[in-house]
């Protein structure tokens, strides 16, 4: 296996790049690799303790999971009593009191020619069922980036080699 020279700036510009695409060929060449060398030095990259914790820094702060895992949390147990409060309502309440309604699970409201209010609530099983699928996903992405790991490591001395069935 050739040594290849690589600077931390091209390692660095690697990772980053392999966050967005999630490809380590498209990385590699984005970030400049000899492409003679290119797989071993990005296997070399990702099996880094140092690298690998970069590239999820990167993948945390390009993604805003947390605010969607927190309005769908939001949606599915949230309260709607100021909603059902403003259908009940005889009549409007002034806009100081509606600014200070939570009226984030409201997805729609109408009001119909004899003056009453038909509010619309968003779907709470559907909200859940979204969460679960989330969380699920995070859960495969740890699985396979622990199985990628482990995988492209060997112990001190170990060597990696094929093995063939025999029937």
């Amino acid at each position: 296996m050739a040594e290849s020279n690589l600077t931390k700036k091209k390692q660095k510009l690697f990772c980053s790049w392999y966050a967005v695409l999630g490809s380590a060929p498209d990385a590699a060449a984005k970030a400049g690799f000899d492409p003679d060398t290119a797989l071993c030095d990005a296997v070399r990259c990702l099996s880094s303790d140092e690298w690998s914790r970069y590239i999820s820094d990167m993948r945390s702060a390009l993604t805003d999971t947390g605010a969607v895992i927190a309005g769908l949390r939001r949606l599915a147990f949230g309260s709607c009593k100021d909603a059902v409060r403003l259908a009940f309502s005889e009549e409007l309440p002034p806009p100081s009191v509606i600014e200070e309604m939570d009226l984030f699970g409201v997805t729609g409201i109408k009001r119909d020619k004899g003056g009453g209010v038909e509010i619309h609530l968003a779907d709470r099983m559907k909200a859940l069922e979204k969460l679960y699928e989330l969380e699920n996903s995070f859960l495969s992405r740890d699985k396979a980036e622990s199985l990628i790991t482990a995988l492209t490591r060997t112990g001190e001395g170990d060597e990696l080699e094929d093995t063939a069935a025999v029937t």
